[in-house]
């Protein structure tokens, strides 16, 4: 078991790694405390873990309350059925709300938990690689709006986060595959030797070897919580970690959440911002086309859809939350390895990038 801390004086908290996450009782019950825990999640994830989270519980009469599975149900519809949910049984501020799930799960209910009662403890417990490595650490909280993704949220952080490495075996390809476009995120804004890992393990982490997908894991959270506790609120630093993600919530937003994974959309994205760094003079072809061979490697798309245009990208990108005054922010390469964030991109520079 491997543990790391997310430094936020008081409000700090502890991240688990391992096989047998699931299963630290001792822990698990510690940090839920004398509160009742009720545990969200969604009818994919329900049948898997469900029951045993329910018994490792049960002398604290927890309920649960289970969500379609999809982005789209990541919105203020579902928002109002779990504060409902909370309402008609009762729930005081002794309620511990269970994120058991991926990325959807784990920023719905940490949102219902940052409202409900104006704040009740959450504890989150990843199931996916894109949850495990970013979601779930550093307190990002919200729900989709059909003008625009995550504009509805609030920064709240957990009370700390179980990451069970076994369920990734159970993880779909194409979602661990999405999770691999976080990851490959970290090495390019903040650590070079991990990206370089990236490139030697391909069949070790698609294989899931423990040790390596351990270290992996271990090693971006490293990252997140060094930067959170830098920045929690992201008001300058925590952008680094949207690199790709101004294309990517555009391509969401446009083809319809949940056709595109959040993870496809983030590897096309950093596609689109590194090409975009070399004709900045920042990056050169080949740097470029290291990161398109490796987001490749790992099964991922790195053409936009054939449907959306350099319009449809601008008319999403001026909704971007990082933009001020109405310039839209990208966060770029400035070298290999390193990101900015930049103001100085004009619309003719993403219509010369995008083509059409």
């Amino acid at each position: 078991m491997l543990e790391l801390t997310v430094n936020l004086d008081e409000r700090s908290y502890p991240i688990y790694i391992g096989q047998s996450a699931l299963q630290q009782t001792d822990r698990l019950l510690h940090h839920i405390g004398d509160c009742r825990p009720i545990i969200i999640t969604n009818d994919t994830i329900a049948p898997l873990y469900l029951s045993d989270a329910m018994a490792l519980l049960a002398d604290l009469n927890p309920l649960n309350f289970i969500i379609p599975d999809g982005e789209q149900y990541k919105s203020l519809e579902w928002f109002e059925k779990i504060s409902a949910f909370l309402l008609e049984n009762n729930c005081g501020r002794d309620t511990c709300l269970i994120a058991l799930g991926g990325g959807v799960i784990g920023d719905l209910t940490g949102f219902v938990a940052a409202c409900y009662q104006r704040g009740v403890p959450f504890i989150q417990v990843p199931t996916t690689l894109l949850s495990q490595v970013d979601s779930s650490v550093g307190g990002k909280t919200a729900v989709n709006h059909p003008l625009g993704k995550n504009m509805i949220g609030a920064f709240y952080q957990p009370q700390a986060v179980f990451i069970d490495t076994k369920s990734l075996h159970t993880l779909p390809a194409r979602e661990f595959a999405a999770g691999m476009a976080e990851v490959i995120k970290y090495g390019l804004i903040y650590d070079i030797e991990l990206f370089g890992f990236l490139e030697n393990n391909v069949a070790q982490l698609q294989a899931l070897d423990e040790e390596t997908i351990q270290h992996v894991i271990f090693r971006c959270c490293e990252i997140k919580a060094l930067i959170v506790a830098q920045d929690e609120k992201e008001a300058g630093l925590r952008a680094l970690l949207n690199l790709g993600h101004t294309f990517a919530h555009a391509i969401e937003a446009q083809m319809g959440y949940g056709q595109w994974l959040h993870g496809e959309a983030v590897a096309t994205g950093m596609v689109l911002a590194v090409q975009l760094a070399h004709t900045r003079g920042d990056l050169t072809e080949q740097e470029v086309t290291r990161v398109c061979d490796l987001i490749t490697k790992y099964n991922l798309p790195v053409v936009i859809p054939e449907i959306m245009t350099s319009e449809h990208f601008l008319h999403h990108m001026r909704k971007d939350k990082k933009n001020k005054k109405g310039t839209i922010r990208f966060i770029l390469p400035t070298q290999f390895g390193q990101c900015a964030l930049v103001d100085d991109v004009s619309d003719q520079q993403v219509r010369d990038l995008i083509g059409r």
